[in-house]
């Protein structure tokens, strides 16, 4: 298993030492979403959550950057920890660097429907209040292809280098090194008048080894489906996107599917200002 320290020291020279570029594009959004389907591990409830979302990404000549940082609030059915009657709260960080080869190389690497080849690279980190109180920490690192669409289609195939220090144990637990295949897609279409994006990503997630309380880990896969409408017209030169969301999760977290609350199945509201 590879030292984290090197990992995270790695990862930050290769976003960090790269001189800076003026950007070719950028968005940054504020989002929420609502549903009422949530499902957590052991927890044989459906839970409300109300998520809120603060999300940029950009492009430069030789790449892109995505950072998205999520608070999740629940309701009473997920509880803070020593308590009943009130939800948990969870901050969950992620971010992604992709590099294109091809523009750092100064040479094309489109073949048929291959626009490029990157090499990716990034980190997640969350904090939630419950009983089990997950620190996640995760880096990430692998060859992402860029596929020649209408929109964006990537496909990253990714080594994860995960650990987590619950409130059960004394030390983080580090589990096995695994590997994530990864699809991430926005394409836009207009339904009749109104702009509107399909935008999403699929995770399939290899199995992690052992827990750290000893037990067998579960091949994951984690599909969320976006469909949004550009709903500007209601507030003058505001971007406005209003649509609806669908995740499913199957054992959540990497949880076998005899465990409850392993398996969700999600819809959502979701809205979105952009500027």
């Amino acid at each position: 298993m590879p030292n984290l320290k090197r990992i995270s020291l790695f990862l930050w020279l290769l976003c960090s030492s790269l001189p800076v570029f003026a950007l070719d594009w950028s968005d940054t959004q504020l989002s929420f979403k609502y549903g009422t389907r949530y499902a957590e591990p052991y927890n044989q409830q459906h839970i409300a959550k109300s998520i809120y979302s603060l999300t940029h990404a950009n492009g430069y000549r030789y790449g892109s950057n995505y950072l998205t940082i999520d608070y999740l609030s629940s309701n009473s059915q997920d509880p803070a920890r020593g308590s009943t009657a009130t939800g948990a709260d969870e901050v969950y960080a992620l971010y992604r660097h992709t590099l294109d080869l091809g523009r750092l190389l100064d040479t094309s690497l489109s073949a048929g429907p291959l626009r490029g080849i990157g090499l990716t690279a990034g980190v997640d980190w969350n904090n939630k209040n419950d009983n089990y109180g997950s620190k996640k920490r995760m880096f990430v690192i692998g060859p992402t292809l860029m596929l020649d669409t209408p929109g964006m289609l990537n496909l990253s195939l990714l080594a994860l280098y995960e650990s987590n220090a619950p409130n059960a144990i004394a030390n983080r637990y580090t589990y096995a090194t695994h590997t994530m295949l990864n699809a991430v897609w926005n394409f836009p279409f207009n339904a009749g008048s109104v702009p509107a994006n399909f935008e999403g990503y699929a995770n399939f997630i290899a199995a992690k080894g052992k827990n750290e309380f000893g037990g067998n880990t579960a091949a994951e896969t984690n599909l969320v489906l976006q469909l949004m409408f550009d709903a500007s017209a209601l507030a003058a030169n505001n971007k406005i996107k209003v649509g609806i969301e669908y995740q499913y999760w199957k054992n959540k977290f990497g949880n076998p599917s005899n465990i409850p609350g392993s398996l969700a199945n999600t819809p959502m509201l979701r809205a979105e200002y952009h500027f």
